[in-house]
C-alpha cells in the first residue's frame, strides 16, 4: 500500500513563504518572472522580422531594443543589416549571453511572403492581410484570428506638400484626381506654382496599398505614369520637403519638414493628421499598424514581443516613434454648430475617450482592436474612479432608407460595448445611437461605411 508523505510544520510553512515569494516576484517582475528566453547560438537570430518599412524603420528596432532591456539585456545596439532598409539588433547580458534579432523592411507584401517561405517568425504590415495571402498561409492557421493579428498601432496617411505651399487642405476625391494626373497644376485647385510633381511609395509598400484603396481605387483612379517611386517613406518625405510642386504621402512618424494637409472624405469636415483623430479612426486616411504571427508560431521571442508591444512600454514606444500608441486617455472637445444638440451637450460637459470601436465587416461582432480595447477602457474607468454611471456610448452608422432604423442599427452597436464592459460590473449613464450623423469618410463605399459604424466613449 502507498503512503502519502507526511510533512512538518516546518515543512509547510517554508513552502508557505516560498510561494509568497515567487508570487511576489511574478507581481513585481512580470518579464523576470519567466523562464530566460533562448540566446542566440552560433550567431543566428533568435527572431527575424520582414514587412512595413513603416513600421520597420522607426518603430520595429526600438520595440525590439525595449523587449531586450526589459529581458536584464544591458548593452543593446543597433546596427546596420545586410541590404538597404536592414537591421541586426544585438543584445549581450552581464553574464555573456547574446540575442540577435534581425529586421528586413521592405514593404508590407514582403512580410507575409517571409512567413509562408519561413524566413521569418512575425510579418510587419501597415494594412490588414489580403484574402490571397490569407489563403497562401491557410496551411498555417487562421491569420485573422485575434492570436494571429495584432494591432500594435496607429498611424494617420499624412498628406504632405512644400513647406511654402500655400494650399491648407484637399478632399479626398480631387487627391485621386491629382495622383491619377487628371489635374496637372496646382492652379487647378486654387494653389499656385505650375505643374504637380507626384512622389508616391513603390508597389511592396503597404504605404502605397493603403494609399491606393482609400484614395485612389476607391475613386475608380489609378496611379499616373511617370510618378517617382521610393521604398523608403524618409527618403520621399525628403523629396517632397525641397521640392516647391511635390506632393506625396507618408506614414505620420515621416512627416518630418514637410507641410502635411487637412483631409476630408465625402461629407466628413476637412481634419488634420493629429493624434487624437487618429487615435480613434476619425481622420480618414487613418490606418492600423499589425503584426502578424502563425497561430501555433512556438518562437519564444516572437510572442514576448507580441505581448511587449501591448503592453503599457510598448505603447510609450509606440507614441515616441511617431505613431500614436492605445493607451485611453480624456480629450475636451469644442462643440461645433454642425453638431446634432445631444452631441454638442456631451461636448460641453463630458470628456470624450481616445478610443473608438469598430465591428468585423457585415458582422455585429467586435474585431480584433475592439476586443483588446475593452481590456483598456475597464482599466482606465477602473483607475479613474468611472465605473458608476459616468460613462456614455454613443453609436453611429451609414445611412438607411428608414433613419429610424439606421438610429437603432447605431443604438445597437452601442449596447454591443455596453454588454462586454458590463460583464466586468461598468454602469453606464447613457446609452444613444445617432444613426448616420457626423460621418468620419464617405458612405459610397464598404471601407467609408465600416469606419462610419462605430462607438464613441465619453465620460464625466
Amino acid at each position: 500500500m502507498l503512503h502519502r508523505a507526511r510533512t512538518s510544520d516546518s515543512d509547510t510553512w517554508l513552502t508557505t513563504i516560498t510561494w509568497l515569494v515567487i508570487g511576489f516576484i511574478c507581481y513585481a517582475f512580470p518579464w523576470q518572472a519567466y523562464a530566460a528566453l533562448p540566446s542566440s547560438q552560433g550567431g543566428e537570430p533568435v527572431l527575424r522580422i520582414q514587412g512595413s518599412n513603416t513600421i520597420g524603420a522607426h518603430l520595429l528596432p526600438e520595440l525590439v531594443k525595449g523587449l531586450m532591456i526589459s529581458e536584464g539585456y544591458k548593452d543593446v545596439s543597433d546596427q546596420a543589416g545586410k541590404a538597404e532598409n536592414e537591421r541586426r539588433i544585438v543584445g549581450r547580458s552581464a553574464d555573456g549571453r547574446e540575442a540577435i534579432v534581425d529586421l528586413a523592411a521592405h514593404g508590407s507584401s514582403t512580410g507575409f511572403v517571409a512567413l509562408k517561405d519561413n524566413t521569418a517568425e512575425l510579418a510587419a504590415a501597415s494594412r490588414p492581410i489580403k484574402d490571397a495571402e490569407a489563403a497562401g498561409l491557410s496551411a498555417s492557421g487562421n491569420l485573422r484570428s485575434a492570436k494571429a493579428e495584432q494591432i500594435i498601432g496607429i498611424d494617420g496617411l499624412a498628406i504632405i506638400v512644400n513647406p511654402a505651399n500655400p494650399l491648407d487642405e484637399l478632399t479626398t476625391d480631387t487627391l485621386a484626381k491629382i495622383f491619377s494626373g487628371e489635374v496637372k497644376t496646382w492652379e487647378e485647385i486654387g494653389g499656385k506654382g505650375g505643374a504637380i510633381r507626384l512622389y508616391a511609395r513603390d508597389d511592396n509598400s503597404g504605404t502605397f496599398d493603403t494609399f491606393k484603396e482609400l484614395v485612389l481605387a476607391s475613386h475608380g483612379k489609378a496611379l499616373a505614369n511617370g510618378t517617382q517611386r521610393y521604398e523608403s517613406s524618409d527618403q520621399l518625405s525628403q523629396q517632397v520637403s525641397s521640392d516647391p510642386q511635390g506632393i506625396g504621402f507618408v506614414g505620420l512618424s515621416s512627416i518630418q519638414k514637410a507641410k502635411p494637409l487637412l483631409i476630408a472624405d465625402g461629407q466628413s469636415l476637412a481634419m488634420p493628421p493629429s493624434t487624437t483623430l487618429i487615435a480613434t479612426e476619425d481622420y480618414p486616411l487613418s490606418r492600423r499598424l499589425f503584426l502578424y504571427m502563425k497561430p501555433e508560431e512556438s518562437n519564444r521571442w516572437a510572442r514576448a514581443l507580441l505581448q511587449f508591444a501591448q503592453g503599457d512600454e510598448g505603447q510609450k514606444l509606440v507614441s515616441a516613434s511617431g505613431f500614436v500608441g492605445q493607451r485611453v486617455q480624456a480629450v475636451k472637445m469644442v462643440p461645433r454648430a454642425s453638431m446634432p444638440e445631444s452631441y454638442q451637450a456631451l461636448a460641453r460637459d463630458a470628456q470624450r475617450l481616445s478610443v473608438n470601436f469598430r465591428f468585423r465587416e457585415g458582422s455585429a461582432t467586435l474585431d480584433n482592436k475592439a476586443q483588446r480595447d475593452i481590456d483598456r477602457l475597464l482599466a482606465y474607468l477602473q483607475q479613474n474612479g468611472k465605473m458608476n454611471k459616468q460613462t456614455v456610448l454613443v453609436g453611429f452608422g451609414d445611412p438607411k432608407q428608414d433613419p429610424a432604423r439606421a438610429e437603432l442599427l447605431s443604438k445597437l452597436r452601442a449596447m454591443a460595448v455596453r454588454r462586454e464592459l458590463a460583464k466586468d460590473g461598468v454602469m453606464f449613464r447613457e446609452i444613444s445611437g445617432m444613426g448616420d450623423a457626423l460621418p468620419v469618410a464617405a458612405n459610397s463605399d464598404d471601407d467609408g461605411r465600416v469606419k462610419n459604424r462605430r462607438v464613441e466613449v465619453w465620460v464625466y
